[in-house]
């Protein structure tokens, strides 16, 4: 369901979904408020929520499509190689698999072996149920996707394209021109920055995991899950993982400090000291551990010394990490990577394919 990457750290965080000023409500996503009485879980249900929209960037066919050419891209980049998807890449979870990620004049595909001068401190965070954030970013400085969108492009580390730039480049490609167009029909001159953000926003709205293992079982299909998935699931619950991963989203807006490093974290946003090193933390990774059954163990372990579960055992551990192997996965809306973009350039290589 909330698909982790094959060496995601699992870590603590939201489960919120909306804003001041978003109105409009989509059919992704979301439920009726009936009361539960389907198979046991081991925490109070909650349906998954309906996808907000701002009013004033209500998507449609034409504005998703046109972002998501962009969004595989390389023509928003300074290097003409590097595009959103090098670091969000659908094979791995929407993210890159490595600690830090690597922006423009990178070597090699995405994924790990991927090296290059320009660094991030943190690593890429997943874009799988961004839509539901209140907060974009690990630090949460960002309220919403569209205010999120271009921050990658200004960053020097990232894209290192100013987004006027970009929609200068845009506008040089007819076929950019007549998307944009058809995209945004009531702005007389629809290549701009600001359609750039609606575009890669409402494409990212999109990017919805509701159809899991796990989000079947709650609707209805004991099935879904067998017996030691739903084992593991009831261990995930007793060693605190729900604490911070809350369901239906297994994740929450809760902040925590990361394992070491000098990262101010959310402390850069709220001047609070005592959020210094803390970060919203689904998926987040510094490179300590890559493997989910390391990642169980210390989560356990911190649960454990904050009073909110308690340590597993190698068995259980064993149990949590089917679970989110054989519950929480869903495949079923993968973005489409285009084979082709109107730029011409190339679509950057994936360095790691998912055997199906």
């Amino acid at each position: 369901m909330r698909w982790l990457g094959p060496v995601a750290f699992l870590a603590v965080v939201v489960a919120a979904c909306g804003d001041a000023g978003e109105t409009e409500t989509t059919p992704v996503g979301g439920s009726g408020g009936a009361p539960y009485d389907g198979a046991p879980i081991p925490w109070a249900y909650a349906p998954f929520p309906a996808v907000v929209e701002p009013a004033d960037n209500l998507s449609t066919p034409a504005k998703i499509e046109l972002g998501n050419l962009l969004f595989y891209d390389p023509v928003l980049s300074r290097d003409d190689a590097t595009a959103c998807a090098t670091c969000h890449s659908e094979i791995w979870g929407m993210s890159d698999g490595l600690p830090v990620s690597v922006g423009v004049d990178g070597e090699g595909p995405t994924g790990p072996g991927r090296d290059g001068p320009n660094k991030t401190t943190r690593n890429a965070q997943t874009l799988w149920n961004a839509a539901f954030r209140p907060a974009l970013f690990l630090d949460g400085r960002s309220p919403g996707l569209e205010q999120q969108a271009l921050e990658p492009l200004r960053a020097l580390q990232e894209l290192a394209l100013d987004p006027d730039a970009a929609a200068l480049k845009l506008a040089s490609f007819p076929e950019y021109v007549t998307l944009f167009a058809a995209a945004f029909p009531d702005d007389p001159s629809p290549v701009n920055a600001a359609n750039l953000a609606r575009a890669l926003s409402a494409f990212q709205r999109t990017l919805v995991s509701d159809q899991a293992p796990y989000d079947q079982y709650v609707a209805g299909d004991e099935g879904a899950l067998i017996p030691s998935v739903v084992e593991g699931m009831f261990l995930f619950g007793e060693a605190g993982c729900a604490t911070c991963h809350v369901p239906p989203l297994f994740e929450s807006d809760r902040y925590v400090s990361r394992i070491g490093g000098p990262d101010p974290g959310r402390a850069a946003v709220t001047g609070d000291d005592a959020d210094a090193g803390a970060v919203r933390v689904p998926t987040f990774h510094d490179g300590s551990v890559m493997t989910l059954e390391d990642a169980v163990r210390l989560e356990a372990e911190i649960s454990a010394a904050r009073g909110e579960g308690r340590a597993l055992s190698e068995s259980e551990i064993d149990l949590v990490v089917k679970f989110v192997n054989k519950a929480l996965v869903d495949r079923t809306r993968d973005p489409h990577r285009p084979k082709t973009v109107p730029s011409g350039l190339q679509v950057p290589l994936d360095g790691f394919r998912l055997q199906r």
